[in-house]
């Protein structure tokens, strides 16, 4: 089985983090939600998985070094996610595709999606559910109506999960940029069926905006949120790398996660995330923030 991960974007609603960092390479619970997401499509058995890549791609291009069955898809310009997957052709075997973004944590089960959109031969299968935040492709009965809003059919909202025919990505413009939802209208138009996967009883988040990413390790830390078995075991409600630099007093509240960080007397956290090779000054007191490079006080 062979998968693709959307890695490429530029993040701007994560800025300045972003600029340390790509998104997908965005720490979850101390480890990288790429890696992650690799570790559970190898784990069902995905043995090609393509990794595409844009903004800050050489930090990408280094943390899949040594990853097995992964091609790394360097673009020099933004593709979206048509461009993207139109370019992935060349890397692909005459089977269907998984296609997942790189920003999402969620409980979907890749296997079963990927089970139904071959039981049923589907062209394209879209994991759908219903996110008020989300809610923008019409639905009706079980199949994807419309991508423009239309009354006389209910919403749903796309999670960036879906499985797709990789003959039918053929007919996009190669080495262009474009959105495959648009793409996805085409096929529409041309009476072709796109289906939908409801996956409604599923966790799912992207990691759009810091209060998105601070919300889902509050979850993790809490349990109200399920922890990815690829995880690992994980101490609660406070994370701390085993390399991390503690002091002698220092005080946590809530929950905390702190990577490879040093961590100097006196300081309290409340609901923070720390990444590594971060200092944090003696009598710092921080919280609901993510601390991607050396903090300094005001």
């Amino acid at each position: 089985m062979q998968a693709m991960i959307l890695a490429a974007g530029l993040g701007t609603r994560l800025l300045p983090h972003t600029l340390v960092r790509p998104k997908p390479l965005f720490p979850i619970l101390n480890q990288p939600l790429l890696l992650l997401t690799i570790k559970r499509l190898q784990t069902l058995g995905f043995d090609r998985i393509v990794v595409n890549c844009h903004h800050h791609r050489e930090h990408i291009i280094t943390a899949l070094d040594n990853v097995s069955g992964v091609i790394v898809q360097e673009e020099d310009v933004i593709l979206g996610t048509g461009g993207g997957l139109r370019t992935a052709l060349k890397h692909l075997r005459d089977e269907p595709l998984l296609v997942t973004n790189g920003d999402i944590y969620h409980t979907i089960d890749f296997l079963h999606l990927y089970r139904h959109h071959m039981s049923n031969q589907n062209r394209v299968t879209m994991a759908m559910h219903s996110h008020h935040r989300f809610n923008n492709v019409m639905v009706k009965d079980g199949r994807v109506a419309s991508f423009d809003n239309r009354v006389e059919f209910s919403q749903l909202a796309f999670t960036g999960l879906q499985v797709v025919d990789p003959a039918i990505l053929e007919d996009i413009e190669a080495n262009r940029f474009s959105c495959i939802i648009d793409h996805y209208r085409k096929v529409l138009e041309r009476g072709e069926l796109i289906d939908c996967y409801r996956v409604d009883d599923c966790f799912w988040t992207d990691m759009g905006t810091t209060e998105d990413y601070l919300s889902l390790h509050q979850g993790l830390l809490t349990d109200s949120i399920p922890c990815w078995q690829e995880i690992g075991p994980v101490r609660k409600p406070y994370c701390i790398a085993k390399r991390a630099k503690l002091p002698a007093h220092f005080e946590l509240s809530d929950w905390v996660c702190i990577g490879e960080a040093h961590i100097e007397n006196g300081t309290h956290l409340k609901r923070v995330v720390i990444w590594d090779d971060v200092s944090i000054p003696r009598g710092s007191r921080l919280g609901d923030m993510i601390i991607s490079s050396d903090y300094e006080k005001n």
